[in-house]
């Protein structure tokens, strides 16, 4: 299977650089998983489309300050910091930009904080070490990590959370539900429609293109995921009862998939916490996740192949080509589906 049977040509100004107003107010494409029905609704449609007994599983992540701008102690030359993963208390596993970033090198940020880079790893990733914890700093020292093709400033940063975003430590955000208000939220409650909370925080493989020929090379990079016992209890409580697994977002339905490989009978989903590296492309075999709400997603993207594998890369491929003719709004800030 070729990277390249995931691409598709979309032209910059489906790109949107800025979120819609309500969150509920963005576009909905309602996908049959198993049929070829395809309807259009706005995203807070999405409460009369789910059933008393479904279980929605929304991803907690809250995305951390992460750009740091820094220059070179030596040269003064500029570098530019995206923090991945806190490490310890000083350390934090990096991307980092600039010319000849070098093991020993001294960074220096504003404020007169300052790092050492103790390790250089595989693309661009660096080990940190700074000369004082920063996390209570962050939201003075840093920007937030939109995405590259975002090119709007954003006023709000709460506008790059979700209204549910609660443990820190990703360097994105779960896109699909940004959609989500707290009244809608509300309303989806007030049909007999659980929710359950996991956690991803968000990292690497994010913000790098698949650059290899064939999909099966590509190495995807672990991130951390947790499940907790009493939020597996409700996911399988619903599974037994027949409701549907609803994960909002590619992010949940990667940790309901690991969690459901955690234990012997895969029917259900395990209590975990710890990396996954859980690379999901099409012939993989669905354990947990019966229906999924997810925004758009990069031509050869990691993201599109786990999609792919969901309701098939033709059907999936026809259906962004209907979305690019009716002016649906594509990635972060954009509109969504619901495959069902």
């Amino acid at each position: 299977m070729k990277v390249a049977d995931f691409n598709y040509d979309l032209p910059a100004s489906f790109i949107a650089q800025t979120p819609a107003e309500p969150r509920d107010a963005a576009r909905l494409m309602r996908l049959g998983r198993s049929s070829s029905a395809m309807s259009h609704h706005c995203f807070g449609d999405i409460a009369d489309m789910l059933l008393p007994g479904d279980v929605l599983v929304i991803n907690d992540t809250r995305v951390i300050p992460a750009r740091l701008s820094a220059t070179k102690a030596k040269s003064g030359g500029k570098v530019e910091i995206l923090l991945l993963r806190q490490l310890d208390d000083l350390r934090w596993l990096a991307l980092v930009g600039g010319r000849n970033v070098r093991a020993g090198m001294r960074l220096l940020l504003a404020d007169g904080i300052g790092c050492f880079v103790t390790a250089c790893l595989e693309k661009s990733q660096r080990v940190l070490a700074f000369d004082r914890p920063i996390s209570a700093r962050l939201t003075e020292l840093g920007d937030m990590p939109l995405p590259p093709y975002i090119h709007a400033q954003l006023e709000d940063r709460e506008r790059y959370q979700t209204v549910y975003s609660h443990s820190e430590g990703s360097a994105g955000a779960p896109t699909a539900g940004l959609h989500f208000t707290p009244a809608l939220l509300e309303r989806i409650a007030a049909k007999g429609v659980q929710l359950a909370r996991c956690t991803l925080h968000i990292g690497l493989d994010t913000f790098q293109p698949v650059t290899t020929e064939r999909v099966t090379e590509h190495k995807i990079h672990s991130e951390f995921a947790r499940l907790d016992p009493e939020n597996a209890q409700i996911i399988n409580n619903a599974k037994q009862a027949g409701g549907r697994v609803i994960a909002v977002g590619t992010t949940s339905a990667r940790t309901l998939e690991t969690a459901a490989a955690c234990g012997d009978d895969p029917r259900w989903v395990r209590p975990f916490a710890g990396d996954t590296s859980l690379f999901i492309y099409p012939g993989y075999r669905w354990r947990a996740v019966d229906a999924m709400i997810s925004n758009f997603h990069l031509p050869r993207s990691t993201l599109l192949m786990m999609l792919s594998a969901f309701v098939g890369r033709e059907r999936l491929l026809e259906a962004y080509e209907v979305a690019k003719r009716m002016g649906y709004r594509f990635y972060s800030f954009g509109d969504a589906m619901f495959i069902c």
